[in-house]
């Protein structure tokens, strides 16, 4: 079994996070999935939610990622995403700021895409 695998996580306008990783652990429309080398072939739809990338050199990615699509053969994990931003980009005040402005305008996709933003960034 191999002891990595090649991640790619690229969102509609540009390839976010690209390298090699032990572990990726991501929101399915079946619940929360995790990635090692030697994973079964899968194919799924990507939640809104936390992506959280252990790469080979034990440090950890993780990006806010809002739907898409995951899939995974030969070792190689590719993660399709609407919408993905890496934690260290997100501006946590203005990430606030929406959050509340959704809540009080009672708009759900908004809230939950600062909510996650929010957790993306919090770990």
């Amino acid at each position: 079994m191999a002891a990595e695998l090649h991640v790619e996580l690229v969102a509609a306008d540009r390839n976010v996070w690209s390298g090699e990783a032990t572990l990726v652990v991501a929101r399915t429309t079946s619940g929360d999935i995790g990635v090692m080398p030697g994973h079964q072939p899968l194919l799924g739809v990507l939640e809104s939610g936390p992506v959280t990338i252990r790469t080979s050199e034990g440090n950890t990615v993780i990006a806010a990622v809002h739907g898409g699509f995951i899939s995974f053969a030969d070792n190689k994990l590719s993660l399709l995403a609407e919408i993905a931003e890496l934690a260290d980009e997100i501006d946590v005040q203005r990430a606030e700021r929406a959050l509340e402005r959704a809540k009080a305008e009672a708009d759900a996709a908004a809230e939950r895409r600062a909510d996650v933003r929010l957790r993306a960034v919090t770990g």
